[in-house]
């Protein structure tokens, strides 16, 4: 019979480890990411946003594809849906009620505002419930939370595009006609009042989406507050048309210029006011900054809270 041998025990045994050794990092090691935590009251990374346009573009791919996916007409929505609304108020306003539309054609003048107020509302209203929608995303990977939002402007400007392809077949209808339409040299700013439009449908919109998360009720008032600002916002009656002593609600509303301008630059009669197109471009950054301070600051402990 084999004796043990004593020496098994201490064979078998693995070796101690040395905790008193620190471990040590090469000093050649870099990191292609750091994940810190916001601390200002304005933290954006811009550079970041950028390193990830192509999170963007699949969330701009998904949102244009998925809106009409699993529908009969598919992209013709985005043609039906200003073809219709345009129809319904040049009836209801120009027939029934009898509002002046400057000398311009109804449709072109129906159809000029409802395309303009139709991208900035989308714009404000998806862009609303981003954290409640995407909290099953935002609980489980990092990326910049802006992202979503900034695509979902993009994504609305693709049907916006379309839209505009649409008015601008009207509008070379109605001027091969001989109507009374001038575009003006304006029309070289139109993308400067797209960007405008975009930016303050962005930053009303994270505003909003930074309030609803912790006062549901406020979603509620979303809808019905974008009502009554369409109806303060010269789309069915021109600016023209307003008394001087509400003039300056005109000057309030940072849609208001927008639309008058836009007017001026496809159909010529519109007025533009210099100082309320300043006052509208000044309150439409605040705007963008105070939703972006918002955001940054909620987007911190927002899965708390859902």
């Amino acid at each position: 019979m084999l004796a043990p041998d004593p020496c098994a025990d201490q064979q078998m045994e693995p070796p101690a480890l040395n905790r008193q050794t620190p471990v040590s990092t090469s000093a050649d090691e870099s990191w292609t990411l750091i994940i810190r935590p916001v601390s200002g009251w304005f933290d954006i990374n811009l550079a970041e946003l950028w390193s990830y346009r192509d999170l963007v573009t699949l969330f701009v791919r998904r949102d244009f594809v998925a809106t009409y996916k699993q529908t009969i007409l598919g992209p013709l929505w985005y043609l039906i849906q200003p073809l219709l609304t345009t129809l319904v108020f040049t009836v209801i306003f120009g027939k029934i009620a009898g509002i002046p539309t400057d000398g311009q054609p109804p449709i072109l003048f129906y159809m000029s505002g409802i395309i303009a107020w139709r991208y900035f509302s989308d714009c404000l209203v998806k862009t609303s419930g981003i954290f409640a929608s995407h909290a099953h995303i935002f609980g489980k990977v990092y990326f910049p939370r802006l992202t979503v939002p900034i695509s979902v402007v993009i994504s609305n400007l693709l049907s916006f595009a379309i839209q505009i392809a649409l008015f601008s077949g009207f509008l070379i209808y109605f001027i091969l006609a001989g109507a009374t339409v001038h575009p003006t040299p304006a029309l070289l700013l139109f993308p400067l009042l797209v960007i405008q439009m975009a930016a303050l449908g962005l930053g009303c919109g994270i505003i909003a989406s930074s309030l609803t998360t912790r006062y549901r009720d406020l979603t509620y008032l979303i809808g019905f507050g974008i009502q009554l600002w369409m109806y303060a916002t010269p789309i069915v009656y021109p600016a023209s048309q307003v008394p001087k002593d509400w003039q300056w609600l005109i000057l309030l509303n940072p849609m208001a210029p927008v639309i008058e301008s836009f007017r001026h630059a496809f159909l010529g009669t519109a007025t533009v006011n210099p100082a309320g197109m300043a006052i509208s471009v000044m309150t439409t950054i605040i705007i963008l900054l105070a939703g972006i301070v918002m955001f940054s600051r909620v987007e911190k402990s927002v899965m708390d809270i859902i």
